[in-house]
């Protein structure tokens, strides 16, 4: 069921963009000849830009409006990713289905069939693994792990960290906080 009377909630897809830019308010501002209020009130969603006020601020984003819609937050807080949904993602590399569509706090994918991270990745902020099949060998600060199906690995943000699958049948679940997202110690 779709509510077409939803309007897309654009203001918190602004603020992630620049933010993941590094960009301030004064920035955007200055790059898309908008005032620093109005940008404040639509990012904290109490005004909505016009087509060619979000096409502007869209160019200071080096996006477009259509991409600023798409990861527009709507009313809705229910999203399903069906199974099959990430076969057709042709932004995914082969065996990587993502979970989360958009931009969220949160980001996750699972890894299915034969996969080498190769290179050592450190993550802005904290990841958990999920092993729902198969096998998958760890190293993480210079410590070896083999998790099992049903295993799980928490990395904090920071943590160096390498992995790889070597089972066509092998099911990694990657769950993140967000790059974009700022995550903090209580």
């Amino acid at each position: 069921m779709h509510d077409d009377k939803e309007s897309p909630r654009v203001g918190a897809a602004v603020r992630r963009r620049r933010r993941a830019l590094s960009l301030t308010l004064a920035a955007v501002a200055e790059r898309s000849g908008l005032s620093v209020p109005f940008l404040s009130q639509i990012e904290n969603e109490r005004a909505r830009p016009s087509t060619r006020s979000l096409e502007c601020i869209a160019e200071a984003l080096k996006t477009t409006a259509v991409e600023l819609l798409d990861a527009a937050d709507t009313a809705r807080t229910v999203d399903v990713v069906r199974a099959v949904s990430g076969a057709d993602d042709p932004a995914a590399p082969p065996g990587v289905r993502p979970l989360v569509r958009g931009e969220h706090q949160m980001h996750a994918d699972e890894f299915t069939g034969e996969h080498d991270a190769g290179r050592e990745i450190v993550l802005r902020n904290d990841a958990l693994l999920y092993v729902a099949d198969g096998t998958v060998e760890v190293e993480a600060e210079g410590r070896a792990y083999r998790l099992e199906r049903g295993d799980t690995m928490h990395l904090s943000g920071g943590v160096r960290h390498r992995w790889r699958t070597s089972a066509p049948d092998t099911r990694l679940l990657v769950v993140a906080v967000a790059p974009h997202m700022e995550a903090s110690a209580p």
